[in-house]
């Protein structure tokens, strides 16, 4: 298959262009690198250089390299700047969204995977959290992949077959593809970072009504989740729907931070701090229909998230070279 995967120069995006090629399909990268590294494009794979909201861009992208099918993983996505700019995340994730389907449609494009959040579900009711949860995000990003949400739905049909993917927190590391993100806003990279400088690290609230008094998120390694796109796709049209991609179990702040001390055996130092506004105390993904219907389970835990990410961080001083 010829596949374009929008935002293939990012965290997520190479890893699934990566594991796209070693399964020999043909991939376009198409990134802005305004988040993305091109030095994280892998070997094999063409680029292309440019917005996903210029149509006229992402339909020459589709058209040269004959792409059959889309990975549309061009976002951005940090809650906080969201609720600073709303309009930047909308223009980008919806609009841009927007402006892929229509390029898509117009060039006989037939399966598109859209990169989705657990962040659409808000604070939930209940957990682990189902696909049939209610959608009440509370930040303007939630509100922006939720609308990219609504429009691929309304656009899929005979013509063109639709996935899409909701993942909890990804993390670790897969080959010469890793994190290195700026400004970085993600526990497992920070917490190594602090590791590795002798630095504390600030814990977000410690009274949730949780186990260990700290927030429980759910884990998922980067190359599980690139496999479950993979998946979608070569299912596409059967695999058509929402589907959620965690572990269906959460870890504790304190336990992340545990498997830090563990892997780089330089004990942190703990720096407890309020409350973020809006963290829910636990967000934990059901991923049943994702194993029924996608045949896809996660293989790895949290402590090959933390060694994964810590091999690469070490072997990367300096994040990527670009």
């Amino acid at each position: 298959m010829r596949v374009l995967v929008t935002g293939g120069a990012g965290y997520i995006g190479s890893v699934i262009a990566s594991r796209l090629l070693a399964r020999d399909h043909a991939v376009t990268v198409f990134d802005d690198l305004s988040r993305g590294h091109r030095s994280a494009v892998p070997h094999g794979a063409a680029f292309e250089h440019g917005d996903v909201r210029d149509a006229a861009a992402v339909t020459a992208a589709i058209l040269l390299g004959g792409c059959e099918a889309v990975v549309h993983m061009a976002a951005v996505a940090e809650v906080a700047e969201s609720v600073a700019r709303p309009q930047r995340y909308f223009d980008i994730n919806l609009h841009g969204t927007e402006t892929v389907l229509e390029a898509a449609l117009a060039s006989g494009v037939t399966r598109i995977v859209f990169s989705s959040t657990a962040a659409v579900y808000g604070v939930p009711k209940a957990t682990p959290i189902t696909e049939d949860a209610a959608v009440l995000p509370t930040s303007p990003y939630g509100e922006s992949k939720l609308g990219g949400e609504k429009l691929l739905a309304a656009a899929g049909g005979d013509r063109l077959a639709v996935a899409t993917l909701r993942y909890f927190n990804a993390a670790g590391a897969d080959g010469d593809c890793g994190e290195d993100h700026d400004p970085e806003s993600h526990l497992i990279p920070l917490a190594l970072m602090a590791a590795n400088d002798g630095r504390p690290l600030h814990v977000f609230g410690t009274d949730y009504p949780t186990a260990d008094g700290t927030c429980m998120r759910d884990y998922v390694h980067v190359a599980d989740l690139a496999d479950a796109h993979i998946a979608a796709l070569e299912g596409l049209p059967e695999t058509s729907g929402t589907f959620n991609l965690g572990t269906g179990t959460g870890n504790s702040v304190f336990e992340v931070l545990d498997a830090v001390d563990a892997v780089t055996e330089q004990p942190l130092v703990r720096a407890p701090a309020a409350r973020r506004p809006g963290d829910p105390p636990v967000l934990v993904a059901s991923c049943e229909r994702a194993a029924e219907r996608l045949g896809w389970r996660p293989r790895r835990t949290l402590a090959d998230c933390v060694a994964d990410a810590w091999r690469w961080m070490l072997a990367h001083p300096g994040g990527y070279a670009d």
